[in-house]
């Protein structure tokens, strides 16, 4: 599991307390915040029947240098049988965990419409203890028989025979873990595949008929240069995925990576070098016909992540397992990261003594950030009707305030109904007339690349508008 994937890890987005010196210059008067009585009817406060549930697989063969996940590592060598008991307990536990989740009148039970099986590497995990898994999901909440159930899976971890076994439990989109496709750079990386494994895993992929696959990559890896990243692009689109996952490397403190670099500095490679990666992963698989309709996501036509786009309009979800955070009543919950802790939350939880799904009071603030961040990673944007009903039409001017300099530049793409761009002119004389902006801008969007490269700072911008 990588940075920005799946569960979001809203620790590593910009927070409200890191502003842009740009906001100084660019709020011509005082921003109106978001009103802490935003009525709770409308459509992003009403938080009710999470139709999607993340459920964390924690275990790898060893942890990879940039990984800071809570992972479960079971050794290169270990074999991959039946009655690893380690994996018996774990899956015990999450089944229990699964079972005592309580469905309050305020969070009715509706089946789930996907199910993401995120780790670690869940393909580790044998069939029949998935198969235990989803029966446990399907009688706790039901689970729809067209629903999307993907799973995260390392070339080396899974053959033929594994996969179609996943596949008859009702698995249909697999997540490949691929990350490059040289293998010095495996190896810095500390992965446990090689180059003639990924190809394995693709043939596999490939001959077991999966048709909704994604190729997951990193960009900015030590010692990485532009050559070695065009390549791996290159044979990505040439394995003609339906959907490509591009993360740029975080180097999180608690990680081996961590200890040995330090971001922007060789061998990493530079700011400007890492936006040339981005610009190069978003022209080519544009160009092979992916849409790139999320900041790290591309896919072709209909193959969106159905599950992971939960997370980017800011739907509830369920998350089971070691260290997986819920999104319930507009309330967010993480579990304990350690395995000791986690059987204990779970303990408590059958005993009464934890209710992760009940009702408290909901920060109109805290949402109408959570919905700017979300909205502005995707390709759709920020839909400005909705949040100005939601949160103040004051708060929609004053956010046009502050992008105007970022529309002018170009970083930011104004829209109406018709998703037909308004040009910066044009916009300026809107924004002059006042109440003649609301009548005819629907949606923010970064643009792409370059608005995209800039989401932290322009959603910081974002923020001081929302709760300055």
């Amino acid at each position: 599991m990588l940075r920005s994937t799946f569960t979001p890890r809203f620790t590593a987005l910009p927070s409200k307390a890191k502003h842009s010196k740009t906001i100084i210059t660019a709020i011509t008067k005082p921003p109106q915040p978001v009103r802490h009585n935003a009525s709770v009817e409308n459509t992003f406060l009403q938080q009710h029947n999470p139709t999607s549930a993340y459920v964390h697989l924690p275990f790898c063969r060893k942890r990879c240098h940039y990984c800071d996940f809570p992972i479960l590592a079971l050794g290169s060598s270990s074999p991959q049988s039946n009655d690893d008991p380690r994996i018996l307990n774990y899956i015990d536990i999450l089944c229990r965990e699964i079972k005592a989740t309580s469905i309050t009148p305020s969070n009715n039970k509706s089946p789930l419409e996907t199910v993401f099986f995120g780790g670690g590497t869940p393909s580790l995990v044998p069939p029949k203890l998935v198969s235990l898994v989803l029966d446990t999901l399907d009688v706790k909440f039901g689970v729809s028989h067209d629903a999307e159930i993907s799973i995260e899976m390392d070339p080396g971890t899974f053959d033929a025979v594994k996969l179609k076994a996943l596949m008859k439990l009702g698995v249909n989109r697999v997540s490949l873990g691929v990350q490059a496709f040289q293998e010095e750079l495996l190896k810095s990386c500390g992965r446990a595949h090689g180059v003639e494994e990924i190809h394995e895993a693709i043939d596999i992929v490939g001959s077991c008929g999966v048709e909704n696959w994604s190729v997951d990559l990193i960009s900015s890896l030590p010692h990485q240069k532009p050559h070695m990243w065009e390549q791996s692009l290159s044979l990505t689109i040439q394995a003609n995925p339906t959907h490509v996952s591009v993360y740029d490397l975080q180097v999180e403190q608690d990680t081996k990576f961590g200890s040995l670099y330090t971001a922007g500095e060789f061998p990493l490679p530079s700011e400007n070098q890492a936006a040339d990666f981005y610009r190069m992963a978003s022209e080519m698989l544009r160009d092979a016909g992916y849409e790139h309709y999320e900041i790290s996501s591309y896919c072709k036509s209909g193959y969106q992540c159905k599950h992971n786009y939960t997370y980017w309009i800011n739907k509830p979800f369920y998350a089971f397992g070691l260290g997986s955070a819920s999104y319930l009543n507009g309330l967010r919950f993480s579990r304990p990261k350690k395995l000791k802790d986690y059987m204990g939350y779970v303990q408590n939880l059958e005993n009464g003594l934890v209710n992760c799904c009940q009702d408290s009071k909901v920060d109109a603030q805290d949402i109408a950030m959570d919905v700017v961040m979300l909205s502005l990673r995707t390709a759709k944007g920020l839909d400005l009707k909705s949040f100005g009903k939601a949160f103040g039409s004051s708060t929609i001017l004053s956010l046009c305030e502050v992008y105007k300099p970022y529309i002018e530049s170009g970083h930011v793409v104004c829209l109406d109904e018709q998703r037909r761009e308004i040009i910066a002119e044009e916009f300026s004389s809107l924004l002059s007339e006042g109440d003649k902006i609301d009548e005819v801008l629907a949606y923010i969007r970064l643009s792409d690349p370059d608005g995209f490269l800039l989401s932290n700072e322009l959603i910081s911008l974002a923020f001081n508008v929302v709760a300055p």
